[in-house]
């Protein structure tokens, strides 16, 4: 593995978004040396920044001379069509990595993917050693994307995010302030914090800095797979607004188990809900 002084890898994120700048923050403060491409003009503290786009294998010309040892691809669709998913998460990894065919000292690639890659409705909790089943076309291209990753003849591993919150991710908050606006239903949900992703994508960089082996895939998410009424109820009570009391039958939706990141020795900051929502409400 190339790397910089001090057993500092050389790394490069592609998308810059909320999550892909949260690590590219963290990787950089912990001494890592870090590129960071994005398709609009932005600046982090100590990332170098490259102006490309995924889906112009052309305007990827600029990272062929890069050898980062670690690469982390977490962009974000321009939209929710099929076309978009394709083009970003399947063509847009395929291109990048392409690009990089000849580094010879690329040792470890990520993609961040989803949990929506488990379309299955279960009340068990389902864990990593699950088999994905996507139910839409969303689940399909990122397990789409995760087999290009796979392919590769270094480390891969896919981390499957599930419903991201945090700051600027208000939307649980905002749907409990107006109860008129609550679904029907009341499936399963799970969640993970944006810090808590963040630092598990960069405790993971340092476990292949460490040339440790990685699972092919891990389940993000935190440790308290929750009914969407029960977040609501809960947060309409800690912001102090009157709701009503309906509880729908508990229907639809799936419960995942972190159990295969704990196992890597990563602790969560906000192991369930609660402790994450009242940080944001404070």
């Amino acid at each position: 593995m190339q790397t910089t002084a001090n057993n500092k890898a050389n790394i490069l994120i592609v998308g810059c978004g909320d999550l892909g700048g949260k690590v590219g923050q963290l990787l950089s403060a912990s001494g890592h040396q870090v590129t960071a491409l994005s398709r609009t003009v932005k600046t982090l503290d100590n990332v170098t920044l490259i102006t490309a786009d995924v889906t112009k294998p052309q305007s990827l010309t600029v990272i062929k001379s890069l050898t980062p040892s670690i690469i982390i691809y977490c962009v974000s669709a321009d939209g929710r069509t099929d076309a978009q998913y394709k083009a970003q998460y399947v063509d847009g990894l395929r291109n990048v990595l392409s690009a990089q065919s000849n580094n010879k000292q690329l040792t470890t690639a990520f993609f961040v993917s989803s949990t929506r890659v488990y379309g299955q409705t279960s009340d068990q909790l389902l864990d990593s050693e699950v088999i994905a089943k996507p139910a839409d076309f969303g689940g399909e291209r990122m397990l789409e994307a995760e087999q290009v990753l796979a392919s590769m003849p270094y480390q891969t591993s896919s981390l499957r995010l599930s419903g991201i919150y945090g700051p600027g991710r208000l939307r649980m908050i905002n749907l409990a302030k107006d109860p008129t606006r609550w679904p029907e239903g009341n499936g399963w949900t799970n969640r993970i914090h944006r810090d808590d992703a963040a630092n598990f994508i960069q405790h993971l960089v340092e476990m292949a800095t460490d040339n440790a082996v990685l699972a092919p895939h891990y389940i993000v998410t935190d440790s308290k797979p929750s009914t969407q009424y029960a977040v609501l109820h809960w947060l309409s009570e800690q912001l102090g607004i009157s709701f009503s009391a309906r509880v729908p039958t508990v229907s639809g939706g799936k419960r995942l188990s972190n159990d295969a990141m704990l196992a890597t020795g990563f602790q969560l900051s906000y192991p369930d809900y609660q402790s994450g929502y009242t940080a944001l409400i404070k």
